[in-house]
């Protein structure tokens, strides 16, 4: 992740490099309206040295002598003023609306692909609830800042110095008093929002943590209820949700403690432009309209910094959202592509672990220099118990995680050499963690084969046992099967997946503990199907049960990251060793 002491800002530009002409435009509009917003004051200023010395007017130094027509002259400018300070605002207001949306759009789209290129290992060190609070929460606080900061901070620095510039040239004497607390006041303001800053970093993370939280408790809704834990769940929500409106609590107390030391430094400004001013006008070196201007105008120089810490508050919010989401987006892609394509079409289906070392994150090694060859078109099955390396195998073999030591290798091809997502896709795989998608059965069966035909979804479904109890559903095929399939049985929710990976129609079928939530009946069921399933296919199937992989080519029994044994059903019998001790006791002849 990026480090907090690197500026985001600077990052976000170089993203938002493509809508650079946009952002000009916005910027150029902002600008005009802003300073045609400051015209009234300074046309007031005219109209009043209009009435007072007439012929002798700045108007009548155009030519213009009779005052009627230097104020029918000056009200058709205030009408042009007016309705261009209307368009400028239009446009302004629709360039950085239409800014926001997209950049929200595009920010958001691209995050979520990076994220989606980044490792399994990735999102098993981070929760849920806090990618989804960088992915909404943080890019939501960015398009708010472009929809309304950003115009207030232009708007803010193009009023300070157009006025500030009007009193230079109007009033040089006592034009110094009237921005003499402006240095003060930058500088509290700027060292307020340097500590600010670290405040509100906490405050998004704080945001994150609980966002995690309450994801977290409404997937595990059924649990909390049946340990009858809703009280602690509660008093936790509670906890973190406190520590949230304390870490608000920080930021908001040292973000207001400025104003009124901020309104009494402009107080100061604006008596002394009074006093001063008038005593100029009355000893006849000032006018009384450019008194009069001044006056009214010093307003826009000095309360605007009354705003100051406001708008730098809604800026260093936004930027301690775009800080995450730049952060995620610079987090380097561990499993790259290969250059090597590997159409399906072509594929040999021979499967080779050549040597092969693998550890997670801080801990030993579940796979020790293990070797294991899987002839085209076998059907292996991998036996062993809880942590023995089973599944972390066939994760290694999608590129899930990397091998630390070792080859893996398809038709003698090293798998890192091979695009990901041609090797993902000559690969078939039924996880023993079933993950449904929110939507229809027919949808979650053709999920990743999107073109397939209703005729082949149904084919899929008989070959995996689930149309028999589909048909069974209140809409059968487009019956909802909620999130996660929830409104489905774990039985069922194994047979769709079974379907949907025999509906890809892989060269290589992984098949990890597929039959694991099924009854006995529906195991016996798909079992006949397996041989047609595995027709002209290389299989691996890692199984509990060791009925379900009895009858494969060759079977393979790890223990401590290795292969300890190997053979087929019968073979394995007369070794009397683990895969012995392990049928006698699944058939209940121990």
């Amino acid at each position: 992740m990026a480090t907090r002491s690197a500026h985001p800002l600077p990052h976000l530009l170089r993203y938002a490099k493509p809508y650079q002409l946009q952002i000009c435009g916005a910027v150029l509009c902002s600008i005009l309206r802003t300073l045609l917003d400051l015209a009234p004051p300074f046309l007031i200023g005219i109209a009043v040295n209009v009435v007072v010395e007439r012929k002798t007017s700045l108007i009548a130094r155009f030519g213009i002598q009779n005052p009627l027509t230097q104020l029918l002259v000056l009200s058709m400018l205030t009408i042009a003023v007016w309705g261009l300070e209307s368009l400028s605002q239009y446009a302004a207001d629709k360039l950085w609306r239409n800014l926001a949306q997209a950049l929200q759009h595009e920010l958001r789209v691209d995050t979520y692909n990076h994220l989606q290129s980044l490792e399994l290992g990735y999102f098993e060190d981070r929760s849920t609830g806090i990618l989804l609070s960088i992915l909404n929460d943080d890019i939501n606080q960015l398009e708010r800042f472009l929809n309304f900061g950003a115009q207030n901070l232009i708007n803010f620095f193009t009023r300070v110095f157009a006025v500030g510039m009007s009193f230079l040239l109007l009033a040089p004497g006592i034009a110094w008093m009237a921005m003499l607390p402006i240095p003060f006041i930058l500088w509290g303001t700027f060292t307020f929002q340097s500590r600010l800053a670290p405040r509100y970093d906490t405050v998004r993370d704080r945001a994150g943590i609980i966002s995690d939280r309450l994801a977290n408790n409404i997937s595990g809704i059924a649990t909390i209820k049946s340990f009858t834990a809703e009280a602690y769940e509660s008093d936790r929500v509670y906890q973190e949700s406190d520590v949230y409106r304390r870490s608000n609590k920080k930021a908001i107390a040292l973000s207001v403690a400025f104003q009124p030391v901020l309104r009494f430094l402009i107080l100061l400004g604006f008596v002394l432009t009074l006093y001063l001013g008038g005593r100029e006008v009355l000893q006849g070196s000032l006018s009384v309209g450019t008194y009069g201007f001044m006056v009214f105008i010093v307003q826009d120089l000095l309360w605007p910094f009354t705003e100051l810490s406001e708008i730098m508050d809604e800026y260093q919010r936004a930027m301690a959202s775009v800080r995450r989401v730049m952060g995620l987006l610079d987090t380097a892609i561990s499993i790259p592509h290969g250059n090597n394509s590997l159409p399906i079409a072509t594929i040999a289906r021979q499967v080779q672990f050549d040597n092969i070392t693998f550890a997670y994150s801080d801990r030993n090694d579940i796979l020790k220099n293990l070797s294991l060859q899987i002839p085209r078109g076998a059907t292996i099955g991998i036996v062993g118990a809880t942590g023995s390396g089973k599944s972390t195998l066939v994760k290694l073999l999608l590129r899930f995680y990397e091998v630390q030591n070792g080859r893996i290798l398809i038709d003698d091809i090293n798998i890192r050499d091979l695009n990901l997502f041609d090797l993902r896709r000559c690969i078939g795989w039924v996880s023993q963690d079933v993950f449904l998608f929110h939507g229809t059965v027919a949808e979650n069966i053709a999920y990743g084969s999107f073109d397939a035909s209703h005729d082949e979804i149904i084919h899929a479904a008989k070959l995996a046992e689930a149309h028999e109890f589909i048909v069974q559903l209140p809409l059968q095929y487009d019956t909802i099967v909620g999130e996660r399939g929830q409104k489905l049985s774990g039985g069922q929710r194994q047979r769709i997946a079974i379907a949907r990976a025999i509906l890809k129609d892989p060269p290589i079928l992984i098949l990890d503990e597929a039959t694991s939530a099924v009854d006995n009946e529906t195991e016996a069921a798909i079992q006949k199907s397996l041989a047609m399933i595995t027709q002209n296919r290389t299989t691996i199937a890692i199984a509990h049960r060791l009925s379900t992989i009895r009858h494969s080519h060759c079977i393979y029994v790890m223990n401590d990251g290795q292969i300890f044994e190997q053979g087929q059903h019968e073979e394995l019998l007369a070794l009397n060793g683990i895969y012995a001790s392990l049928w006698r006791v699944q058939s209940g002849t121990h």
